[in-house]
Formats: structure tokens, C-alpha cells, sequence
């Protein structure tokens, strides 16, 4: 056999190796198994787990801190009120979630003209209770939609003295006594301790008014 001849038939013979070795390496190519694919899956179900609670936690601080705004958009509104009606507070009750009647008129009517935008009675959690029937049918499923605000006003203090606060005879401190608050624990997934927005007279309700995030039981 020539010279030329061998060379051809040693080259036909590599490639016709490497042709097979690539077809060997051609098993390790397969796909997940179905055991490790149930493996990434559950690893992606554990992060998941722990990263939405506090993607949760972070959304609700925001829609709180809005809620904050608002309640101290309607503090300065009674500010204005007391002003313009010889230091004393609004007489007005919360429209009732059960009738459209009300013996009295609500906040969001009565502090209309003092708070410029009537949205600063909405909270941005308020959710109308599971199961409740609505007031207004075809309107919204929020506090703010069926009664008019997301916030409840503490009717004790219907046409007090601003500086002399009182309560079923007793005598409190401004920073003792709730002016408004969330209707319900709109932020609860911020945790219990902080699940509601309230809104205190800190001294003479010309002052600023303080604001607190924390639920206090006060008489």
C-alpha cells in the first residue's frame, strides 16, 4: 500500500473515532432527573417563603405611612375647625356600616371645607369587612367608599372645650385621648402592635397634633 493510501485510511479512521466518541458523550447531555428538578422546585418554594412575608411587611409600612399623612391632614383640618369655633371640637358621629341613616353628620361632611381634598379620609389598606353587606351598591368595598372615611371619630368629645378634654366624667390628658383612628387593623401584617393608626391631641389643639402607630385601649 502506497504512502498516500495509508495516510487516507489513518485519516478515515480517526474521524470515524471521533465520530464515536462524540456519540459517547452524547448520554451526558440528558436532561434533569425528576428528583432534581422536585429539588429546585422546593428550594425556590423556601425562599419564596421567607422573601414575600417581608415584601409584604415593606408594602404595608408604605400604605401606613400614607394613612399617617392623612390623619394628620384631617389634624390640621380640626385645627381649623376649633379656630373658627370658639375652641370647640366638631359635633358629628360616624356613618353607621348597617343603615344609610345617621343621627348626626359625619366627619368627611363636617370637616369638609377644612381639609381641602376629601381622599385624606381614605386609608390605603381600608378593606370593607368579609361578609358585610354594602351600604351602596355598586360603590367600592372600602370603609371610605360605603361610609364616607376609613377613620372612626371619637364622638365622646362632640362640641368639648379643645382645652379641657373629658370622657364619661373623667378628666384626661390631650396625649391620653384619641381623635381618630383607623375603623379597623387595616395594617395588620405589620403585626399586632401596629395593626392600627391613631390620631391624639397633644396639648392645645392649636398645637401640632402627635400621631402614633401603635394601638393604646384608652378609655
Amino acid at each position: 500500500m502506497s504512502p498516500a493510501r495509508k495516510e487516507e485510511v489513518g485519516s478515515a479512521r480517526r474521524e470515524a473515532q471521533g465520530v464515536r466518541r462524540a456519540g459517547d458523550c452524547a448520554p451526558c447531555r440528558e436532561a434533569f432527573t425528576l428528583i432534581e428538578l422536585l429539588v429546585v422546585i422546593a428550594i425556590i418554594a423556601v425562599l419564596a417563603a421567607l422573601v414575600l412575608p417581608a415584601l409584604s411587611r415593606a408594602k404595608e409600612a408604605g400604605r401606613a405611612t400614607v394613612c399617617l399623612s392623612n390623619l394628620h391632614q384631617i389634624g390640621l383640618g380640626l385645627q381649623a375647625y376649633v379656630g373658627d369655633n370658639g375652641n370647640r371640637l366638631p359635633v358629628m358621629r360616624d356613618r353607621s356600616v348597617t343603615t344609610l341613616t345617621n343621627e348626626l353628620p359625619s366627619p368627611d361632611q363636617v370637616l369638609s371645607n377644612c381639609v381641602g381634598n376629601a381622599k385624606v379620609f381614605k386609608c390605603p389598606s381600608d378593606r370593607w369587612p368579609a361578609g358585610q353587606a354594602l351600604l351602596i351598591g355598586g360603590a367600592g368595598t372600602t370603609y371610605f367608599e360605603q361610609t364616607g372615611a376609613s377613620f372612626s371619630w371619637n364622638s365622646l368629645l362632640n362640641g368639648q372645650d379643645a382645652d379641657h378634654l373629658s370622657a364619661m366624667g373623667l378628666k384626661f390628658h390631650p396625649h391620653q385621648m384619641p381623635l381618630m383612628y383607623d375603623k379597623e387593623k387595616f395594617h395588620i401584617a405589620r403585626g399586632e402592635s401596629k395593626a392600627q393608626n391613631w390620631l391624639y391631641a397633644d396639648g392645645h389643639l392649636k398645637n401640632l397634633l402627635l400621631f402614633e402607630g401603635s394601638v393604646k385601649r384608652n378609655p
